[in-house]
């Protein structure tokens, strides 16, 4: 829209300024490119962008802007550097909005008409560098704006996916986990939090160190997500030693049949150090459940929180479940 309402003030300016632009066909061309270029403005602000993109007008838009520039300057038989340099508008909206074969399009539709354009106006010998040295650059225009916005494109990428994936344990951060939880809740179906705590973590990193503390949140990871069924649980890491698992339409047997088998596992799986001992490990478990919508994620958070402490009370190694 910016691009557009800069290109209509641009041309009322030639058509006003411009000895070239005076003719008849001058100011007819002129005129009849601004009220396109401020339908399109207007057009921009009256539908979302959503509505366009569904309809193809955000890319009508810099296809038809490229086409009138080249009947402007038609009209105007004006195929100087000023007026060929223009194209650059179009060709740099399409880049930054699309890349790939709707930028190229409209780079094409730009190149090839303004070469007719200028091969139709002005000397064959001084068109054909004309046309060559305006296609160079708006082509290089294109190709480099949208490597651009895909290198931008694949970092926000890059960045997203962090923010969403614990570096440590492959695991859902707690940002991520938090929104699940919230939307089992929501479902109604039955919804259970199931929180680890590693047993004496602490005592692991003294003795062992951090790569080997970093290693074993690790493998207690692969060995939750290993004991569940991923279509209907999730798997992450809350922060520190502590893990939790979510688990969707479920009932609370279900769940305290699950936070069990989670403590067999653990038990079942000690970690190979790199020294070739084996570590065994163990975790306390606190679970909380609800049944039905409308329930609060942060009392379900509470109670199991308040269940896993009873478990490391008790002894640890053991699970503890909240009361309804």
């Amino acid at each position: 829209m910016v691009v557009q309402a800069a290109s209509a003030v641009v041309v009322a300016l030639a058509a006003v300024l411009d000895p070239v632009n005076r003719t008849p066909a001058g100011q007819a061309g002129c005129w009849s490119g601004v009220l396109l270029l401020v339908l399109g403005v207007l057009a921009c602000r009256r539908l979302p962008a959503g509505t366009l993109d569904a309809r193809g007008g955000l890319l009508v838009i810099p296809v038809l802007g490229a086409l009138g520039i080249q009947v402007v300057n038609l009209l105007t038989q004006d195929v100087s550097a000023a007026a060929q340099v223009f194209l650059v508008m179009p060709v740099l909206l399409a880049a930054a909005q699309f890349r790939g074969a709707a930028a190229g399009l409209v780079a094409t539709v730009a190149v090839t008409g303004n070469g007719v354009v200028v091969f139709l106006l002005a000397d064959p010998a001084g068109a054909l560098s004309d046309s060559l040295f305006t296609g160079a650059a708006l082509t290089t225009v294109t190709v480099v704006l949208a490597e651009s916005e895909n290198r931008r494109e694949r970092l926000v990428g890059i960045l997203r996916q962090h923010a969403s994936i614990d570096g440590v344990t492959g695991l859902s951060t707690r940002r991520v986990f938090d929104d699940a939880v919230a939307a089992a809740v929501r479902g109604g179906a039955g919804t259970a939090l199931v929180l680890v705590d590693i047993d004496h973590f602490k005592e692991v990193n003294d003795r062992h160190g951090h790569p080997v503390g970093d290693a074993t949140l690790a493998h207690l990871a692969t060995v939750l997500s290993r004991t569940v069924r991923r279509t209907d649980a999730v798997v992450g890491r809350m922060g520190g030693d502590e893990l939790a698992v979510l688990l969707s339409g479920c009932t609370a047997e279900v769940a305290t049949a699950r936070a069990g088998d989670l403590l067999d596992a653990v038990r079942a799986a000690p970690l190979a150090l790199p020294d070739g001992s084996m570590l065994s490990l163990s975790v306390s478990i606190g679970v909380a459940h609800v049944m039905g919508s409308g329930g609060d994620p942060r009392e379900l958070y509470a109670a199991a929180d308040q269940a896993l402490y009873r478990a490391k009370r008790a002894g640890r190694d053991q699970f503890s479940v909240a009361h309804p």
